[in-house]
């Protein structure tokens, strides 16, 4: 038997530590179940997926370490400093409201629900920078279908975990805590919608809104809502955080929208992370195929 010594390794062949321990740690929550271990190690293999972009992901680092998560600070660079203290687990997720069925989930029911996919998407940030990032979850209205929304249910209302100690962002008044976000219903069972639990084949990171949160890839990121503990579904439209702070600046539906410039600069160009020229941003994010029918007859200026 041949014993390779470490210097006969190329650095490329080798799994950094930190990579390593998260991996562990997804197979650890995966085996939650047996049933959904398989399905896990299909996600960390690559599952294909029809509604992924081709186009080139951003790294890890990237995606890790230039974040919007108030909760931990306003910087770029804080959440990936102070997100660690945040625990993941136990984690459940109440789903309330206009349900024939409301239950409280844990996180391990939560992912027996569908099968874990990865899904590569663009998420498109209003400041006017962007990232691909290859995310793994499942359809939040695989959710949703087993709560059984009643006729009454236009809307759905989510909100992130309120905990001072955890997260020293909320000791602040940038926002009006917890934070807040909502979806029509249409929206929330259209089938780009996505809980994430994962990406780059690991579980989620802290900063990047573990252990589940929302990813709406035609929506300005800040709808794509983080650490989620409160789903409501009802039949007005909720307040959301952001449009509660700056309703001139932030709209309910918040569709990416190069037409539409927000009051302190354009949107109509991006900067993809990691390159140095912008490109034309893309009505919807580029999704405008699959989602623009939901707003047929809308005005989507008055409507943003």
């Amino acid at each position: 038997m041949l014993i390779r010594r470490p210097t006969d390794i190329a650095p490329s062949e080798i799994t950094p530590q930190a990579q390593y321990l998260r991996r562990r740690e997804f197979m650890a929550l995966a085996a939650a179940t047996p049933l959904l271990a398989g399905e896990a190690l299909a996600a960390l293999t690559g599952k294909p997926s029809p509604f992924s972009t081709t186009e080139a992901l951003n790294t890890r680092q990237q995606i890790t370490s230039y974040n919007n998560f108030y909760e931990f600070g306003t910087s770029k660079e804080d959440p990936a400093a102070n997100a660690q203290r945040l625990k993941t687990s136990p984690w459940q997720v109440a789903v309330e409201g206009e349900a024939l069925k409301p239950k409280v989930f844990g996180l391990e029911e939560i992912l027996k629900l569908a099968p874990l996919e990865e899904r590569i998407y663009r998420l498109r940030c209003v400041e006017g920078w962007s990232m691909v990032i290859p995310w793994i979850g499942i359809p939040l209205a695989s959710l949703l279908k087993v709560v059984q929304p009643t006729g009454k249910a236009k809307f759905v209302a989510f909100e992130t975990l309120l905990d001072p100690q955890q997260m020293p962002g909320q000791r602040t008044r940038v926002l009006d805590w917890p934070y807040k976000e909502g979806l029509r219903i249409d929206e929330a069972l259209h089938p780009l919608t996505l809980l994430a639990v994962g990406l780059y084949g690991e579980v989620l990171p802290k900063q990047n809104g573990a252990p589940i949160r929302l990813v709406v890839p035609w929506k300005y990121g800040f709808k794509s809502i983080k650490s989620i503990v409160r789903i409501r579904l009802q039949e007005t439209q909720p307040p959301t955080s952001w449009n509660l702070a700056a309703p001139n600046e932030y709209g309910f539906y918040s569709n990416v929208n190069p037409a539409v410039a927000h009051p302190r600069w354009s949107q109509a160009t991006e900067r993809r992370i990691g390159e140095f020229f912008k490109r034309k941003t893309l009505p919807f994010n580029g999704y405008g195929e699959q989602v623009a029918g939901l707003y047929r007859g809308m005005d989507l200026q008055k409507f943003f």
